[in-house]
């Protein structure tokens, strides 16, 4: 029951979408334009980059609140935390308040990550930062991540339970990421990542 009563609770709290909400506000479509859908990423691409900051953050601390209120209301169950951030990630993807048209889980990922352990966030970050910015494609960065946290995770802890939530949770990114590993993989990513770096998140506003 209390397994449950995570997942749900994380699922409701996932499918807050402040992309959404800036796409309304805005009157721009985000499912439309861009990379079409309602993630951190695109955001900044169609909305500009203080959107997509606002919404990364937003995505990352959804989840991360979701970990620690779950936690507070189910004690009694070890992983409750860590399955209401399954349950964030699946809200995030598929909300049901926009016909389960959502973002890619990255940002409320790396939120499950931050609240289970802060190192293993900045053990997977940023090695993920650099080989995206060698190899110059994003999808490194999620892909890197599914694979390292279970694996970190499993290091760190020996704990089944929690390793098992880690599997699932990276199982659901590879799986939403894989169009755009498959799109790297044929040189057809509309996103480079030097590029967005360069006309999106470090561009000089112009006098």
């Amino acid at each position: 029951m209390y397994a449950i009563l995570s997942l749900g609770l994380g699922y409701l709290i996932g499918c807050i979408s402040p992309a959404a909400v800036l796409s309304k506000l805005k009157n721009v479509d985000l499912k439309k334009e861009g990379t079409k859908n309602l993630g951190a990423t695109n955001t900044a691409i169609v909305l500009g980059r203080a959107s997509g900051i606002f919404v990364m953050l937003f995505d990352i601390f959804k989840s991360f609140a979701a970990s620690k209120l779950a936690k507070w209301l189910f004690p009694q169950l070890a992983v409750a935390g860590m399955l209401a951030c399954i349950g964030a990630i699946l809200g995030h993807c598929f909300p049901v308040f926009l016909n389960f048209q959502g973002g890619k889980g990255l940002a409320a990922f790396g939120g499950m990550i931050l609240a289970y352990k802060p190192v293993i966030f900045l053990a997977i970050v940023i090695p993920g930062v650099i080989l995206m910015t060698l190899l110059n494609t994003g999808v490194v960065v999620p892909m890197l991540a599914s694979v390292m946290f279970p694996v970190l995770t499993w290091f760190v802890r020996q704990s089944i339970p929690e390793t098992v939530c880690a599997v699932v949770a990276s199982v659901i990114i590879f799986v939403m990421h894989w169009s755009n590993l498959q799109k790297a993989i044929h040189n057809k990513d509309i996103i480079s990542t030097k590029n967005f770096f360069k006309d999106i998140l470090f561009k000089k506003k112009e006098k």
